[in-house]
Parts: C-alpha cells; sequence; structure tokens
C-alpha cells in the first residue's frame, strides 16, 4: 500500500539510523524523497539506499545558508512538500560541573537553532492542502538522566516547539507532532561512548531499563514516523508520539 503516493517528503539527518530508515520507508510508500548530510561519502550511500527517487543536500542544520540550498533544490522540482520530518539532531554526555560553552552551543545549534529553522525556511513549500510536520524529541526531555542535562534541555525545547506549532500552523492545514524514540540501536547511541566495550555497556544498561527489555530498531521509530506522515493520523496535531518500549511510561 502505497501510503505517500505522489508526495513529496524532506528528511534532515537522513544518512543514518532513524533518518535513513524513514526515508527509505518513506520512497516505499511511494514519495519522492529529500535527505540532508553533513557528510558527502555517507549521503551518496544513503541516497543510493533509498533509490532513484531520492536527492541528496550535503548540509548541517545548524547552517541557515544550508537549509536555504536544501529547500532551494525542493522547489526547483516544482512540488510542494507533504512531509518534514525534522529529524537532525545529537548529543553529549557532560555533567553539570563539566559543561562548557562550545558543548551546549554545539548541542543548541543543531537541536533548536536547526530545528527551529529547520520548520521556518520550510513554510513557504509546505503544501496548502495539508502537510505534515514530525519533529524528533527523545525520552530524556523528562528522565532526569544524570550528565545529559543539556541535551535534555534542548529536547524539552522541541517537545515545546511541537504543541506551539501546532497551534500556530492549524490554519494552513499543518500538523505538527513529536516523535519520541527511546533507546535505538543506532550510530548515535555507540557515539556517546568512549569505545567499543563502554558501548556495550552502555547499550546493557539502558536496555536493562526498558520494560520490553530490548532496544529497539530503527525500522519500528520509521514505521512510527510513516503513520504521523500518512493520512491515517489525520486527526492527530500536537501530540507526542512515544515509541520506547515502555520506557517512560510504565
Amino acid at each position: 500500500m502505497e501510503q505517500l503516493k505522489d508526495q513529496t517528503a524532506v528528511v534532515t539527518g537522513g544518512t543514518s539510523g532513524i533518518g535513513l530508515a524513514a526515508a527509505k520507508r518513506f520512497s516505499a510508500e511511494g514519495a519522492y524523497v529529500f535527505i540532508t548530510g553533513r557528510r558527502q561519502e555517507a549521503l551518496d550511500d544513503a541516497v543510493g539506499q533509498i533509490g532513484p527517487h531520492a536527492t541528496g543536500t550535503r548540509g548541517d542544520v545548524a547552517d541557515p545558508a544550508d537549509l536555504d540550498r536544501l529547500y532551494a533544490s525542493v522547489a526547483e522540482r516544482g512540488k510542494p512538500i507533504d512531509v518534514l520530518f525534522a529529524n537532525a539532531g545529537g548529543g553529549e554526555f557532560a555533567p553539570l560541573e563539566q559543561i562548557t560553552e562550545e558543548h551546549f552551543d554545539a548541542t543548541f545549534d543543531v537541536n533548536v537553532k536547526g530545528m527551529l529553522f529547520t520548520v521556518q525556511k520550510a513554510l513557504p513549500l509546505l503544501n496548502p492542502e495539508g502537510a505534515s510536520v514530525i519533529l524528533t524529541g527523545s525520552t530524556a526531555a523528562g528522565s532526569g538522566a544524570e550528565a545529559f542535562g543539556v541535551y535534555a534541555a534542548s529536547k524539552a525545547a522541541v517537545r515545546s516547539f511541537g504543541r506551539t506549532w501546532a497551534n500556530e500552523l492549524k490554519g494552513r492545514n499543518v500538523r505538527v507532532n513529536t516523535l519520541v524514540p527511546g533507546v535505538t540501536d543506532t550510530a548515535g547511541i555507540t557515539g556517546l561512548a568512549p569505545n567499543a566495550e563502554e558501548a556495550e555497556n552502555l547499550k546493557a544498561l539502558l536496555t536493562s531499563q526498558v520494560p520490553l527489555g530490548r532496544m529497539s530498531h530503527p525500522d519500528e521509530i520509521a514505521a512510527a514516523a510513516l503513520f504521523l506522515a500518512s493520512k491515517e493520523s489525520s486527526y492527530v496535531t500536537g501530540s507526542e508520539l512515544y515509541v520506547d518500549g515502555g520506557l517512560n511510561q510504565i
């Protein structure tokens, strides 16, 4: 079933993990997909995995000029954006006494500033007949996890954006929802640890806290993104969809 037949989708941070899984799913459901990534090699590889109905634009969402290039590429195709998955983001551990200005700026530039301008600059291109904007949140936003304060604060801002924008854009026939993944087996999780051994220990610790007893696969998060992207969620806006194995629910 092609739930996104003939639609246009934009996925930031689409070269790996959840972003790539969502881009592949959107394409399989009939959408033409635009993705972003900061490394050209990874971008080219991702476009190859997604298939012929995909375009990659190298850039950093924290740089408004890169976003302008992305949307110029989208506009050249001559079709409006039906689905915007503002997915790019990241973070690192840093306890309060070790937080630096550089750590704060790097996290908020991507997760907050980048999110804001990703959506704002897309507004002229969103389909006036109905569009879905999906923001990527995090269970960390409300968990109080140690040494994750800056990242958690940035994702709390994303949660606030989702609610505010759903209200602001309701008159434009735009739905805005926040997708909240739990512990997902991606390179982002591995990158939080200094080495492979510590990465496995971190995964084991995080998994032990999940009621379902395992990490999610990016494809499982992509399935939820498809729900929010499609007409199946036509009466859903301003919501937070937790796909976390029960981590923040039980």
